[in-house]
């Protein structure tokens, strides 16, 4: 018998994608227009909630921790009930732990690549898991709030480390930017500025490096501010608590 604490899955994405919608309609003309992706980010959610997800229409989900995600994407449940589903790493990537997260069945994209040395290790691993000649789709980290406890290459880096990648990992299909920014921005102050960061550097490495804007996606907004994100130009964003509940609280 579910309880009131259970949280209804369907009636949360449904809130949620009519809420990207509406964010959409508000959205600068001037803006590539990219129907937003909405990753559901299933940390520390059990798999059975995944597939209710999944039975609703939901096909792209997040994990932060790559044990996390190799578990749940080989759990039989998920492997028999959910056949296309699309894993997002959105996590910090260890280099000792690239060929779980690689080895990880229907890993969809790594959207925390944060540095040369790891988009090298990513493309020297890859074509061992990978079917056929498919590129493993990436994106390039910012850490648009200068925190030190956020990983990420600086802003100003982005033109380099994105041609890195184009140039130097033919087994990886570059696909955008992404960042996490600060938690708890509070929009009555203006734009998130993390947010306006990532825009201005995809416009600055689409220039510099001539690649079509409308290609170059941008990963940012998370369940407080992925309505505003969107307002800003995200054409991914990573929804959790407001989907699935929130975490348990700890008992007294």
């Amino acid at each position: 018998m579910s309880s009131d604490q259970d949280p209804n899955v369907m009636i949360g994405l449904k809130n949620v994608l009519s809420k990207i919608e509406a964010a959409v309609a508000r959205r600068n003309a001037n803006l590539p227009q990219i129907a937003p992706r909405l990753v559901a980010v299933s940390k520390i959610k059990p798999a059975a909630l995944i597939v209710e997800a999944y039975e609703h229409g939901q096909r792209d989900f997040g994990e932060n921790y790559v044990n996390e995600l190799a578990e749940k994407a080989s759990d039989p449940l998920i492997l028999e009930k959910c056949k296309d589903i699309k894993w997002h790493f959105i996590g910090h990537l260890q280099t000792n732990k690239i060929n779980k997260l690689l080895g990880s069945p229907n890993l969809y994209i790594v959207e925390t690549v944060h540095s040369e040395k790891l988009a090298d290790n990513l493309n020297k691993q890859w074509p061992k898991y990978r079917k056929s000649d498919e590129k493993l789709p990436v994106m390039v980290q910012i850490n648009t709030s200068a925190e030190e406890a956020k990983n990420g290459i600086e802003p100003s880096e982005t033109t380099k480390v994105v041609e890195y990648v184009l140039k130097n990992c033919p087994n990886l299909d570059f696909k955008g930017l992404m960042t996490i920014g600060q938690y708890d921005y509070d929009v009555s102050q203006g734009p998130n500025p993390d947010f306006l960061t990532l825009v201005k550097c995809r416009q600055e490495v689409c220039e510099n490096l001539n690649l079509d804007i409308n290609n170059v996606e941008l990963s940012m907004g998370m369940s407080t501010d992925y309505e505003h994100a969107i307002e800003l130009g995200a054409t991914t964003v990573r929804v959790g608590s407001v989907i699935f509940g929130a975490r348990p609280p700890k008992a007294n």
